[in-house]
């Protein structure tokens, strides 16, 4: 299946490129942003073979590459002539899926939905696909893939239209130059405006924090020009999304029933003719419920050939919670058992795009006919208002822009409509301050009660944020079974957890330690020290939001209690300390 080439450096080469001594730190720094660039092309014994990897010292496991592999060509069926430009997602193998360290500052910063995956790659594919008679087969099929931890989807897809011409044209010592230059890029920083120079381009984006997302005006504003003469500057005003408009245009009249699929992580099949277009619908289906994260597998392209396909085929009656997209007509007898199914044939708004119930009769057509095929009946109503809003866009050709801040801010209200009474619940879990005590266990938030927090709803629910009516209730109940809603609250549990331990490790650097220690025995001010020491300890392993100001008071605290103590004590500490 995998091929070598003689064209890949060896590390001790690569070394020399990077700087000598500084190479793993270069590889460090290029990990920031790229695992990895491979070179997929088609070899008459071995069919689609990795021909090269950028920095060589990358080891891929052979699911991995197997994976790589198969992703890296649109699917036979689909025919794509000339060059095809689409993103795929990779389950990494258990040995290589470790947290990787130089992108922790960056987690820290960022939204959770843009956050990186420990579980998975993403890749970036540019296809080329040409008749050539001096080949065997007569055509030129090779593909450039970029394989990062980072979602950034709008960017990506920007970087490798540059660099695979490139590298088709000029080979391998353009690949060299490309890794260099982005081994040479700042850190991706949170809420600030960044400029990332690549083969005579500067790329200027945004990447946004927890606080404050910048509109496009804004980017433009706080747009500075340090590129040189020669650069052409291309300002991306997001880097995860593109005009998430001209994907859901098809669906635009089933926008709140797919929401709500989404939401629910129900299992869907997005049934397409390109990889292109099934990859940019996934990738506008999960982005529907932002800033809330889509917390259930999807892949935005899929063939029989992934190493997932049985994982996801087998179960009949109850399909994982997974959107998948596919082009192999195959997938229409395969998955015909799945809940729910959206079939399209362009991206263009069309009368002809029927929303069917899905019934046996109905399964033969999905072949051909466009539509979302279910039998799931919504909790909340449609709001017409703005999918009269959206079609008279259409009609009167407003720019896709327009439709793409008209719709995302549709959704977004929605979410956060949907959202703001659990946020405001799981708040209340929080023990009152007065109750932490610098002399018990650190206590842990109030138990989630879903019933309790249901009955909140009549005074406190989505209807005062959202005028859209329907069972609420019932979308709550439907939504806590979910991964999307275990995703958020164990992320927000977790938040909540570590703001107590800082409460209260604040709450211990101010205590009054030197009256507390009378009448104390020997074993107990022992306790109390190893007790700091493995706070501060875990302070700084798990991130606990607690200033320099107050690990030195603990610190301080730690010596008062110490002073107390006998000589061959103290020894004892200082030496296990």
């Amino acid at each position: 299946m995998i091929m070598s080439s003689t064209s890949i450096m060896n590390k001790e080469e690569y070394t020399s490129t990077c700087g000598g001594s500084n190479s793993k730190n270069k590889w460090e720094c290029l990990k920031k942003w790229i695992h990895c660039i491979c070179v997929v092309a088609f070899d008459l014994e071995l069919g689609q073979a990795i021909e090269a990897i950028y920095p060589p010292h990358i080891k891929l496991s052979e699911q991995e590459r197997s994976n790589v592999c198969y992703l890296a060509f649109p699917d036979s069926n689909s025919g794509c002539m000339g060059d095809t430009q689409y993103h795929v997602r990779i389950r990494q193998s258990g040995n290589n899926s470790q947290e990787n360290s130089t992108l922790k500052n960056y987690d820290k910063n960022a939204p959770i939905f843009l956050r990186s995956d420990a579980y998975h790659y993403w890749g970036y594919v540019y296809f080329r696909q040409v008749k050539d008679r001096t080949l065997p087969r007569g055509y030129f099929q090779k593909s450039v893939i970029v394989i990062s931890k980072l979602p950034f989807v709008n960017f990506f897809t920007e970087v490798v239209a540059l660099i695979a011409p490139k590298f088709f044209e000029m080979g391998n010592s353009a690949m060299e130059a490309i890794v260099n230059e982005i081994a040479n890029w700042p850190s991706p920083v949170p809420g600030d405006v960044i400029n990332l120079p690549l083969m005579g381009v500067l790329f200027q984006t945004y990447i946004p924090n927890h606080y404050r997302k910048l509109s496009v005006s804004d980017v433009a504003s706080n747009s500075t020009n340090p590129r040189k003469e020669s650069d052409r500057l291309l300002v991306l005003t997001s880097v995860y999304e593109d005009n998430i408009f001209q994907s859901l245009a098809v669906v635009v009249t089933h926008i709140h029933l797919l929401w709500e699929l989404v939401l629910l992580a129900e299992p869907i099949v997005v049934m397409a003719s390109s990889p292109t277009m099934c990859s940019k619908m996934v990738q506008a289906l999960t982005a529907m419920i932002t800033p809330l994260k889509y917390n259930a597998d999807h892949r935005p392209y899929f063939t029989i050939h992934d190493s997932e396909f049985k994982e996801y085929t087998t179960d009949t009656q109850n399909p994982p919670a997974v959107i998948l997209g596919v082009t192999n007509p195959f997938f229409a007898k395969t998955l015909q058992h799945w809940p729910h199914i959206v079939r399209i044939n362009d991206t263009e708004y069309s009368e002809n795009f029927k929303h069917r119930i899905k019934k046996s009769e109905n399964l033969k057509i999905l072949d051909s006919k466009p539509g979302v095929y279910t039998e799931y009946k919504p909790f909340l109503q449609k709001d017409k208002a703005i999918i009269k809003k959206l079609l008279r866009g259409i009609q009167t050709k407003r720019p896709g822009e327009a439709q793409t801040i008209l719709l995302r801010r549709h959704l977004i209200e929605l979410t956060e409509s949907f959202m703001i009474p659990l946020e405001r619940y799981i708040a209340s879990l929080m023990p009152l301050q007065k109750n932490i005590s610098p002399f018990k266990a650190t206590p842990i938030p109030n138990l989630f009660e879903q019933e309790e927090f249901l009955s909140t709803l009549s005074s406190s629910g989505p209807q005062l944020t959202s005028g859209i009516k329907g069972d609420w209730v019932g979308l709550y109940r439907r939504f806590f079974k979910s991964p999307n809603f275990s995703g958020w609250f164990h992320t927000r549990y977790a938040e909540l957890s570590q703001k107590i331990e800082a409460i209260h490790l604040e709450t211990l650097s101010q205590a009054d330690l030197t009256t507390w220690v009378q009448g104390k025995q020997e074993v107990e001010l022992v306790d109390m020290i190893l007790r700091i020491r493995q706070k501060l300890q875990k302070s700084h392993e798990y991130d606990v939001p607690v200033g320099h100001s107050v690990q030195d008071m603990l610190r301080e605290r730690i010596n008062d209690i110490t002073r107390t103590l006998p000589d061959d004590l103290k020894i004892i500490l200082n030496h296990n300390s």
